[in-house]
């Protein structure tokens, strides 16, 4: 494809020839002739000198002074132009189309234009709606329903009663709808499981990552709210609601009855304590161990506080050995004083 065709398909402003083919993708430094590349902030136009990519997509305002010495595509969005980039590039190809006849199909609820893969398994009075794909042993349980346009990955547990909204891409090995985690013990000490009787909600445009395991709730619903995206590894537990654009990065677990707001963003392997409100546009750093409500800000730590806190805590603790010394000189020093006065009064 033409540099100038895809700068009129990103709607981005050309700078170099139009004539220049481009045959694929890449990063920076793995690019070779033939390939586009894009650069979004400043500190990486060094690397730029030394890359092998035909042209690049760049940030709006990187070229203001004119030094980018390659053919390149000016845009307001590389990451989003980039989406664009890569769906044209290498578009997704699925060779099976329609209902494999080494399927298990009880129910007669199916949409059109539905794909559904050998091995998979779908329990009575689903409803799978319109070009839903569903890929080899998967299991969809008893009145589960799944809109139109998701796509389900192999060897994804759907169990029954859940709901999937349009849009939803669940990848491989996701849990759906498994029991909560709650028990009781008896007058003997002995764990009586209590039952898990609610379901799950999953509301249009969610992506669940790998291995995922969502409970059902206890009572009511476990709900992942629209355009949620959740990496791989994650746990969230019984009656957790989470809110619309949230975003959670792997190995991150949470609570049962938790209730994460809006636009909250989790980065990995954070830990959410039971029954937390956790407010709209909160970012909660790396490993942080949540442990009490927080309203909207960066948290960071175990237990989780104010970022800009923790940071002060943790510059400090790189000087507490030296401030260990000094205390203990400190104190040898004191008790010379106090000796010394002492003698001096006998």
């Amino acid at each position: 494809m033409k540099l100038g065709d895809i700068a009129k398909i990103l709607n981005g402003r050309l700078n170099g020839s139009p004539d220049i083919d481009i045959t694929g993708v890449a990063e920076i430094m793995r690019a070779v002739n033939g390939d586009i590349t894009f650069v979004s902030k400043k500190k990486y136009l060094p690397e730029l000198k030394h890359s092998k990519a035909s042209a690049v997509i760049l940030q709006e305002g990187l070229d203001e002074e004119g030094l980018i010495e390659k053919s390149s595509v000016i845009v307001k969005n590389p990451y989003l132009s980039l989406i664009s980039l890569l769906k044209l590039f290498y578009p997704v190809h699925d060779n099976l189309k329609g209902i494999s006849p080494q399927s298990l199909i009880k129910t007669k609820n199916i949409g059109r234009d539905v794909t559904i893969h050998p091995f998979v398994c779908i329990e009575d009075n689903v409803v799978v709606g319109d070009r839903v794909v569903i890929y080899p042993f998967t299991y969809i349980g008893k009145d589960s329903r799944i809109a139109e346009g998701s796509i389900v990955h192999s060897n994804v547990s759907i169990y029954h009663n859940v709901i999937v909204g349009k849009n939803v891409i669940i990848h491989s090995g996701a849990v759906i709808g498994s029991d909560g985690f709650g028990f009781v013990k008896d007058d003997n000490g002995v764990y009586q499981k209590i039952p898990q009787v609610g379901n799950v909600i999953i509301e249009d445009d969610v992506e669940i990552g790998a291995n995922v395991c969502i409970d059902r709730a206890t009572l009511g619903s476990t709900i992942i709210k629209k355009g949620v995206k959740i990496d791989n590894l994650v746990q969230i537990a019984h009656n957790v609601t989470i809110g619309d654009n949230t975003v959670i990065a792997g190995q991150t677990g949470v609570s049962g009855s938790c209730n994460i707001g809006k636009n909250v963003i989790m980065g990995g392997q954070v830990g959410l304590a039971d029954h937390l409100n956790i407010g709209d546009g909160v970012i909660v750093g790396g490993k942080a161990g949540v442990t009490g409500d927080i309203e909207a800000g960066v948290y960071s730590g175990i237990p989780a506080i104010e970022h800009n806190q923790w940071k002060r805590i943790q510059a400090g603790l790189t000087k507490l050995p030296e401030l260990i010394k000094k205390v203990r000189e400190l104190e040898k020093r004191v008790e010379e004083l106090i000796k010394a006065t002492t003698d001096e009064h006998r």
